[in-house]
């Protein structure tokens, strides 16, 4: 994350990437943002940033207080669904860490309280702490989201936005598959930009049209 330790990130104005209004995990790939001149954004970078995403998300009420340790797991398997979508897209073998990490968000839901013992009280029962309850909770629906996009009939449609340097995940709709008119204005200009120069492989100047 850019900036300082403590600084809150700001989303840069992007809209959500097409499809992320009906698969929440799609939003989650996306919670980290690549803008041109290699800056990167963390919407997840902060605990209290964090705590933010999954409130407006409807996935944690609104006095909850994320610690890193949560902030950190959310970040975790965004990392794993993401590698999972490249997997899909570039048509190989997902990574076996990836479908670990999701499978145990999805039974890591507790649906009674463990029974436990120590040598003063005996038996007893462990009941987590309300935070971790929430943060499992929503990682659980998120991971079975992504499960959900990966073997449903919109997986075919899972495509990584081509307008460098973005780096975001959404589902092609029709001839558009860019995240962003951002993004599509940015790839226009990086051809026209080659056309004029007669480079093929060239990108448009940094300051060109909006960022990814």
């Amino acid at each position: 994350m850019s900036g300082s330790a403590d600084a809150e990130p700001r989303n840069p104005g992007l809209p959500p990437a097409p499809g992320a209004d009906r698969y929440p995990a799609l939003d989650l790939a996306n919670s980290a943002v690549v803008l041109p001149g290699g800056q990167r954004l963390d919407l997840l970078g902060e605990p209290s940033a964090a705590g933010r995403w999954l409130v407006d998300r409807a996935l944690a009420p609104e006095d909850a207080e994320l610690r890193e340790i949560c902030a950190a797991r959310m970040r975790a398997l965004r990392d794993q669904v993401r590698a999972l979508f490249a997997a899909l897209v570039d048509g190989q073998p997902p990574p076996g860490a990836a479908l670990t990490a999701v499978n145990d968000a999805l039974t890591r839901v507790p649906t009674a309280a463990p029974l436990g013992w120590d040598r003063v009280r005996g038996p007893y029962r462990t009941a987590p702490h309300p935070v971790d309850q929430i943060v499992d909770q929503a990682l659980g629906i998120l991971a079975a989201n992504a499960a959900d996009l990966l073997t449903g009939p919109d997986a075919e449609r899972l495509t990584a936005c081509p307008s460098t340097p973005c780096d975001r995940y959404l589902l092609r709709a029709g001839r558009r598959h860019w995240c962003s008119v951002r993004c599509g204005d940015r790839a226009r200009a990086a051809r026209a930009y080659a056309r004029r120069t007669g480079n093929g492989d060239a990108e448009a100047p940094h300051g060109g049209p909006g960022s990814g």
